[in-house]
Parts: C-alpha cells; structure tokens; sequence
C-alpha cells in the first residue's frame, strides 16, 4: 500500500485506444516525469478530475501522444491519487509507456491490485469488489445486470440493514444486562423474535436464487443426447458455426464430449455434446456413453435429438427415462427429410416441449433460441430484479448466519437467558460482515483478487 503501483488497464491487444493506471501517493510526481506538452515544458496533472493533452517521454525520446486524465485522493476508484494514461492501443506501445511509468518510480501492479486497494481504503466492500470480477467475465446481459447491481450496493445494502436489527437487539441485550435496573427486558424476546425471523426470511430468498445466479455467471449448463447418428454434432456445429465437432454417417463417431460457450437468444449457454447412447461392446465408446449420462445428471437443461426420419426407438425410450425432473426440449432434427415422427404426438409421448429442427440445413435453429427463452424465463427459473448471488465464500457466510439465528429463535422457544441469546446474535453479525469483508483473514483477500485480470 506504501508503493505506488502501474499496470496496463486495457487488454494486451491491438486496439484504438491502451490504458495504463497508476496508482499511489507519487502518482502525479511519476506521471509528471514523464509527460510534457507538445513544446517540451513538464505537463501539469494536478488538477483533479480534468484530462490533460500531453507526450510520454523515455528519457529525451518521444513515445507517443497521449491524453491523461487524474483523479485525486479520495474520489478515485482507488481511493488513492490515480493517473490514467490513454495511448494509441498497440501492444508494443503500450508496453514501452508502461515501462516507462517503471523507470519513473512506479512498481508493476499484482493481479487485482488496483480493486484490492478499492477495498482497502473503503471504496468498496468485499461483495462490490467480487461484482467487479463478474461484470467483466458476463456472459449475458442478465449476468452485467446482476453484477453492476452487486455493484452498486444491492446486496451490500440487505446486508448492513440485517446487521443493523441484529445490532439493535445485541447492544439492547448488553444495556440491559449492565443497567437492570432502569431497563426491563419484558417482552424483548417477542420483539427479538420478530427481527431474527425477518431475517431469516431475506436470507432464505439470498439463498433461494443461488442457482439462478450461477447460471447467471457461468451460463446454463445444456448437454446434447441422443442415440447415434440423431445428428447431435451436427447441431454443435450449427450453433457454434463452426465445425468443432466430426459429422459422419457412421453411428457411434463421436466417443467424447466437445465443449462450447454460445450466446443464443439473451442466453448464455455452455453446451455440451455428447457421444451417442447406446449399448455397446466397444470400451472407448462405453466411456463416452458413460460421460454422457453423467453430462445429463449435472445438466441444467437437456437438449434431447430425435431422429424425425425414424420411428421412436427402444434406444429412444431409454434417453427418456433417463431424463425425468429434468428441463428437457426435444428436438425433432432431419426435418430435410421425410418425416415419420409428428410433433403433436411426440409431445403427448414423452411430455416435453418438441421443436422440429433441420441441423444440416440449418431450419428452426432461430426457434431454439425463443423455445429456450420460454423454458427459462416462465419456467421455475426466472432472471429478474433480484439479488442473486453464486460465491461459495458469500453462500457459506450466509448459511452460518443462518443456523446461528436459528439457534436464537431455538433459544427463545426454550426460554434461555437473553444474554444466551447475545452469543449467537454476534455470531450471525460476524458472519453477515464477512460477506462485506469484516473480519476476513488476509490469505483469503489476497486469493480472492488473485483471480482478478492484471490492471484491475
């Protein structure tokens, strides 16, 4: 925190426009050594908040033109003095400018350095700096909606304002127990029990939509089934445009599974193909089928690929089973063919949604992406305004506050001694102010913003 530090901002990559960040107390002093005006005089940087035109200089040699913008102690994302140093977006480029803030004094930033700071010195908590991870790695614009409301405080908010009943009700129970004689605890316990299952009520909703916000985060887990030769790659390729997956008229070609992320529709799905299941005496095969089913268990949507040319078949039959209480759209694929398979029926049959498809030709693909739309968004899942969480650290937070204002309610119902009641209050409020960063150790904040990109 003593050293100020730099980083490019922007991606390592050819582009318009390159970043590089510094940040720290000498900030504005390295910058200044290394920028001047177009007439060779020291360029001044040391208003807040006002961009500045200017050269980058290594040295007496020029580097390129460039724009700076500063931003002073506290209002900057950091909270400490920030330059930031807008240069033309070539890779080598933006490394010599970068080198160059090196050279005047600054060291290189860690991975997350900058966020961590952010968090530090108070800019942000600990659950707004995870939402900084997540509204870079989105997937969709349900996943930029829910981190920048992470973001901006929604949960941050739920949870000081839980913190705060809890307080109340902590600080009331110690008054009370210093002082008997001018404060009476008649009818606190009624009064407490109304605050702990009030809360207990917002951290069952937090918990309810943890699902909803993995899906958010890491897309929807969709696997492709099917008895050989249905056209399940062919599809993969159709979807990805792209030929990832070997399309053949030999059953039983694809023996393992071929992974992709794709955006259909407003969704973000990570799709899995799968080898053709069925009964077979070839080991290599066997496993791929294995993978398959195991791909359908941790699935959060099947997509099941029915040959339309053909009959429902045995090897059909026992896909289906296999899909029960799962969400499942049945595609009725090689609609370029005649077909004997009709939609109505099959949907009578095996009680899922059916959509006829032709992967080869690519027919009813732009249909998948509305059917999906529909299975999602009127299903049991349903991304609105709520505040979804999906970190393991912030689910476990809340489950520990959870059981220990249980044991409150458990404690009131037995009639316990209120000061018994104190203990577990602290422990629910402990574990609340960990999701914000209380109390956390400094292992922990290191490894969370160890997985930030560099410049952030």
């Amino acid at each position: 925190m003593e050293n100020t530090i730099s980083g490019i901002a922007t991606a390592l990559v050819e582009s318009g426009i390159g970043i590089i960040r510094i940040s720290g107390n000498q900030a504005v002093e390295i910058a200044g050594k290394i920028l001047r005006t177009k007439g060779g005089k020291p360029l001044d940087i040391r208003e807040s908040h006002r961009i500045r035109y200017g050269f980058v200089f290594d040295g007496e040699k020029e580097i390129d033109e460039v724009l700076v913008s500063t931003f002073l102690a506290p209002k900057s994302f950091t909270g400490e003095d920030t330059v930031e140093i807008n240069c033309h977006g070539g890779i080598l480029l933006m490394q010599k400018v970068f080198q160059a803030t090196l050279k005047a004094g600054a060291r290189p930033a860690e991975p997350g350095e900058f966020s961590k700071r952010a968090f530090l010195n108070g800019r942000i908590d600990l659950s707004q700096a995870e939402a900084v991870a997540d509204l870079i790695s989105a997937k969709s614009e349900d996943s930029i909606r829910s981190s920048l409301s992470l973001l901006q405080g929604s949960l941050k908010e739920k949870i000081k304002g839980m913190r705060s009943r809890i307080l109340e009700d902590t600080a009331f129970i110690e008054a009370a127990l210093d002082d008997p004689e001018h404060i009476s605890l008649e009818g606190f316990s009624e009064q407490c029990q109304a605050h702990v299952e009030g809360i207990l009520s917002e951290i069952s909703e937090l918990l309810k939509h943890q699902r909803e916000g993995r899906l958010l985060k890491e897309g929807i887990q969709t696997v492709i089934v099917g008895k050989p030769n249905a056209g399940k790659s062919s599809l993969l390729n159709c979807l990805v445009k792209a030929d990832k997956a070997i399309v053949s008229n030999i059953p039983g070609t694809t023996r393992d599974t071929v992974e992709e992320d794709i955006r259909i529709g407003s969704l973000s799905l990570h799709l899995m193909d799968t080898a053709g299941i069925r009964e077979t005496e070839d080991i290599v095969e066997e496993i791929g089928v294995n993978r398959a089913k195991e791909g359908i268990e941790k699935a959060d949507c099947v997509l099941l690929v029915l040959d339309g040319s053909l009959p429902l078949e045995e090897e059909d039959r026992k896909i289906l089973a296999l899909l029960e209480g799962k969400k499942v759209l049945v595609l009725l694929n090689k609609m370029d063919k005649e077909s004997i398979l009709q939609k109505e029926e099959l949907e009578k049959a095996t009680g899922f949604p059916v959509l006829p498809i032709s992967a080869k030709e690519g027919r009813g693909i732009e249909e998948l992406g509305q059917k999906l739309e529909e299975l999602f968004y009127t299903g049991s899942l349903s991304f609105s305004t709520e505040t979804y969480i999906h970190s393991e650290r912030q689910i476990a937070a809340l489950e520990e506050a959870k059981s220990a204002l249980e044991l409150v309610l458990e404690g009131i119902r037995l009639e316990l001694s209120e000061d018994f009641l104190s203990i577990d209050l602290v422990g629910a409020y402990s574990a609340l102010g960990r999701i914000l960063g209380e109390d956390v150790s400094e292992d922990l904040i290191n490894e969370i913003f160890a997985k930030f990109c560099m410049g952030k």
